[in-house]
């Protein structure tokens, strides 16, 4: 039996005969990929890398929109009438929370609220749910350019990462930690896009490399969602 047959054999690959899982992208413009193409948004590059690895899977569900906070994110998802099960399902939201200078303590309420929602929609496995902390938008071009305390915005990023970091590890849901690596923008332009806000495609090819080998041993553990 060659490599590609006995790796079916324990359920470890997800053939074109399977149904192919289906993947729910939730956020702002981080997750929709504001200035940079379609197929550069870190979801895509993450579904290309997940196919690579053998897995089944269609193309990304958005439901994303640039600016969005915690509350106009489950606006969205109430308008675009979801139905369980999905197969995976990430949440990547805060960032403009803490731009319009609202607290963290309502941030945490909503944002509870919301993973819930997505725990919900992947058929109440939090397993088949991933989480991204909040990328430091200060470390960019355009916060360098801005007239705002810069160290501020960063010091209260982390508190946005450790409240969302904590909510998420206590349902058991998967959480990557990305702002590390949007803190190397001074030092590497070329990982902002041509707006100077979001980042590049190169960036998140980065966020993908540091995800994509763990959710793949996790999806070769589960068999596709129930449809509705």
């Amino acid at each position: 039996m060659n490599l590609l047959g006995l790796l079916m054999s324990f359920g470890m690959v997800h053939t074109t005969t399977d149904p192919a899982l289906r993947y729910l992208a939730l956020g702002d413009s981080y997750t929709i990929g504001e200035s940079v193409a379609t197929e550069e948004r870190w979801p895509a590059l993450l579904v290309d890398k997940l196919r690579r690895r053998g897995i089944h899977i269609e193309d990304p569900r958005y439901v994303a929109t640039t600016g969005w906070t915690t509350d106009e994110l489950s606006a969205g998802m109430d308008r675009a009438d979801l139905e369980p099960c999905w197969d995976l399902v990430s949440l990547l939201i805060g960032v403009n929370n803490q731009y319009r200078g609202r607290s963290v303590e309502d941030y945490r309420v909503e944002y509870r609220a919301l993973l819930e929602r997505a725990i919900n929609l992947a058929g109440d496995d939090p397993d088949r749910v991933f989480v991204l902390s909040i990328p430091d938008w200060a470390m960019t071009p355009f916060g360098e350019a801005s007239d705002r305390d810069l160290e501020r915005m960063s010091r209260e990023i982390d508190v946005y990462n450790a409240a969302k970091r904590e909510i998420t590890e206590d349902r058991g849901v998967l959480f990557f930690d990305i702002t590390p690596s949007t803190r190397k923008l001074p030092a590497d332009r070329a990982l902002a896009a041509e707006d100077g806000l979001h980042p590049s495609g190169k960036l998140y090819g980065r966020w993908v490399e540091q995800i994509e080998r763990t959710l793949a041993d996790r999806i070769n553990q589960f068999t596709p969602c129930p449809r509705p």
